[in-house]
């Protein structure tokens, strides 16, 4: 059991989750369907809403990824606290459905590289883009131990140095480690304006093209909230050898509601 001392407890359950662990297990399962080929990515990117609106693209988007054992798992920074890309570094996380172990030595090994992490956890004291993460990790996958790292800043050359960064963290374990990245994609236009601005970022990533996913996201204005997160991990991804890369699902909050007049938009992506 990890130092209690570092142990954060959950501050979105039981709102953008089940806060009950026997519930929470159901509903997760539910969503785990695999609807693609199953493939090993380097990285990963799911949404991270409230699970009644992008639980089914973040549950198919789990169901046909095999992780390894060590994850990065990176979000933005919506409540502006803290540095500007946090590592939580040692301890654990918990959710209703127990804990999840933050492997320090991996931790380590990124703020040991070079780049502009720092060790801070007041960024992800209240921060849910990482925590509604875990529940699919911890039912889809056994023994993961994470890293979390919280993202907010978005200058380009900060993220490459970050993605650069995340890759000397895995020379040497590239089999062991990949990268989480928790992001939604447009927020509050229809659901035909998300669609069309969704799809440049979604063709920047499937052609692993950070720059490209960056400059699309600030000239089309896309409210893509995990954009910087996902920059440095596409760079990262591709220092370490992704070579594809594609669209696993696409939702928006429009098919839960019923009203496409003003809705968020929620993809499933991966390279590998």
């Amino acid at each position: 059991m990890a130092d209690i001392s570092w142990r954060r407890k959950p501050v979105v359950a039981g709102a953008f989750y089940p806060g009950i662990a026997a519930q929470l297990r159901h509903s997760v399962e539910n969503f785990l369907t695999r609807e693609r080929e199953m493939l090993s990515p380097r990285l990963l990117l799911v949404p991270h809403a409230g699970y009644i609106y992008s639980g089914a693209t973040a549950g198919r988007s789990f169901a046909c990824s095999e992780l390894p054992k060590r994850l990065f798992i990176l979000g933005p920074n919506h409540t502006g606290m803290g540095a500007g890309i946090s590592v939580w570094p040692e301890g654990s996380w918990m959710t209703p459905l127990g804990e999840v172990v933050i492997d320090a030595d991996l931790a380590e090994r990124l703020l040991s590289a070079g780049g502009p992490a720092e060790s801070d956890r007041e960024a992800h004291l209240r921060e849910h883009s990482i925590e509604v993460q875990l529940p699919f990790i911890q039912v889809r996958y056994e023994g993961v131990k994470i890293v979390p790292v919280c993202v907010g800043v978005r200058r380009f050359q900060d993220l490459i140095d970050l993605g650069e960064s995340l890759a000397r963290a895995c020379e040497g374990i590239e089999r062991e480690t990949a990268f989480v990245v928790s992001s939604d994609m447009n927020h509050y236009e229809s659901a035909a304006v998300n669609r069309e601005k969704d799809e440049k970022a979604i063709s920047a990533f499937t052609a692993l093209d950070p720059e490209g996913l960056y400059g699309a996201v600030l000239e089309n204005e896309i409210s893509m909230c995990g954009f910087a997160p996902a920059v440095a991990a596409l760079h990262a991804a591709k220092l370490l050898g992704a070579e594809n890369a594609g669209l696993i699902d696409y939702t928006h909050s429009g098919m839960m509601t019923g009203d496409d007049d003003e809705v968020v938009s929620y993809a499933g992506m991966r390279a590998w």
